[in-house]
């Protein structure tokens, strides 16, 4: 399910109102930044057309956006920005039939910078403060982010999480035990199934660790490509590493979880 419920300039007004006097959930994404987040969804963006001018204007949504279709072109209602476009696209169109290339070209970079722009705004979870953002992005930045998405996108189901041993981000899935009381003796089998619903198994390649839980007991697996990993009741604490959850709080009462 995407964390958007609004599309387009509503969403751009959404994502950046104040709301319970926090600040805008919005984040820019300048050249050279870098952010560490959880995709919650592949399917968590919206479209917008923005306006600016680099440098002179920031980027902004009218508040009577011009109509468009589902490829972009203006079908009715444009801004006095999309008429200054149209503007010099039509002196760029007049200069090149002329056989002026050079003030073609001037016209046309004009006509550019006055042109809506199309923009995305994309949901994640952040993993420096645990509440969720937008990000807003370039067709170009967009676009690079859509396909690292889609590359991992069977990893969108596992747990992200910094090893407190190394610091290392690494990738989790959690399963239920299984308690087999015909197997083991005495004492009992705990099963964890190391497949998805269907029937593919998890690689070391996709998942790090895999997470067991029985009642409030957590244990951690490394992940070996098996479709099951058994560990007798007996000896399943020295087996597996089992895991405590501890609460840390920082600033402005945010807080996050971490296995230790």
């Amino acid at each position: 399910m995407s964390i958007f419920s609004k599309r387009g300039s509503e969403a751009v007004a959404a994502a950046t109102a104040e709301k319970d006097g926090k600040e805008s959930a919005l984040v820019a994404f300048p050249s050279g930044t870098t952010l560490k987040v959880r995709v919650k969804s592949a399917e968590d963006s919206a479209e917008y057309y923005g306006y600016s001018i680099f440098k002179k204007v920031n980027t902004f949504v009218p508040k009577e956006p011009a109509q468009r279709n589902a490829k972009g072109f203006i079908t009715g209602n444009p801004t006095v920005w999309d008429r200054a476009a149209e503007y010099y696209y039509g002196l760029a169109k007049q200069a090149r039939e002329a056989g002026d290339e050079a003030t073609a070209k001037e016209y046309s970079d004009a006509a550019y910078l006055y042109k809506g722009k199309p923009r995305y705004l994309m949901g994640f979870g952040s993993l420096e403060t645990g509440e969720d953002i937008v990000v807003d992005l370039s067709a170009k930045q967009a676009k690079t982010v859509i396909a690292a998405i889609q590359k991992y996108a069977k990893k969108l189901d596992k747990m992200v999480a910094k090893s407190p041993e190394t610091g290392e981000w690494q990738t989790f899935q959690v399963k239920s035990l299984r308690f087999r009381a015909d197997k083991g003796g005495d004492s009992g089998y705990y099963v964890l199934n190391g497949t998805r619903n269907s029937g593919e198994t998890y690689g070391p390649d996709e998942v790090d660790y895999m997470i067991g839980v029985a009642g409030d007991a957590c244990y951690l697996v490394p992940c070996t490509g098996q479709s099951e990993y058994w560990a007798a009741a007996g000896a399943i604490d020295e087996k597996w590493r089992k895991l405590t959850v501890g609460m840390r709080t920082g600033s402005e009462n945010k807080t996050m979880t971490e296995a230790v």
